[in-house]
């Protein structure tokens, strides 16, 4: 069935064009008075991606808002179409919105480079700070939502089990990845014998690999090291 048919207004040209994407008519129809009562022009307003990939292609706005999960299966279509729009018209700049922090797709966004923003919807409420932002991806920025950066940096501690090492425990385990023995190490890093086996009680301890008859920890470490780069 085909949905609300797309809205498109007349251009004012000495203010930034905006479209506007959300399946939520409330959300849509709020965000759009807002952006006009704050000087933007809002030339086009759509519920679904399909819709929103042909007003940009007819429109070419400076902005593009649009709700990561739209129909119709409310997974990525959002997100979808801004890939899209950013590969057919990269200077158009896209500001993705998103009830929940959703990390792999934030990242995707956001690797595709200037002119971009991901900011979870709430953010709309700072009416001020909203503003500011679409004003800053406009002229080129990329904006991220603090509590992305949160989550962002939260995922990347948990993924780097290395992060607890000494950068001398770092290097120590370099070298048991070449194979090398506590003897090999000490010699290639002027300690001795007693100061690297002190390493790898260390490396072992802060990777949380216990002892158990049937694994070789060093073995373990090492696979720990091999995996993280």
């Amino acid at each position: 069935m085909a949905g609300p048919t797309p809205i498109i207004h007349a251009v004012a040209e000495d203010r930034a064009r905006v479209v506007v994407a959300d399946d939520d008519v409330l959300l849509r129809e709020g965000l759009a008075s807002l952006l006009t009562t704050s000087g933007f022009d809002v030339v086009g307003r759509c519920a679904e991606p399909d819709q929103l990939l042909a007003l940009v292609r007819q429109l070419r706005p400076d902005l593009v808002i649009v709700d990561i999960r739209m129909p119709p299966t409310y997974t990525t279509e959002g997100l979808d179409a801004a890939r899209i729009i950013r590969h057919e018209l990269p200077e158009i700049a896209i500001l993705v919105l998103s009830a929940h922090v959703e990390l792999e797709q934030a990242t995707e966004l956001l690797a595709s480079g200037q002119r971009s923003g991901y900011l979870l919807k709430d953010r709309v409420s700072d009416v001020d700070d909203f503003v500011e932002t679409l004003d800053r991806i406009i002229r080129g920025a990329a904006v991220v939502d603090p509590a992305l950066v949160q989550e962002l940096l939260a995922a990347r501690r948990v993924e780097d089990p290395l992060q607890d090492l000494s950068a001398r425990e770092r290097e120590v385990l370099a070298l048991m990845a070449e194979g090398r023995s506590n003897a090999g190490i000490g010699h290639q890093l002027w300690v001795t014998e007693g100061t690297v086996e002190k390493h790898v009680r260390s490396i072992l301890m802060k990777l949380q690999i216990m002892e158990t008859a049937e694994d070789h920890r060093r073995v373990l470490a090492v696979l720990t090291f091999l995996d993280s780069h």
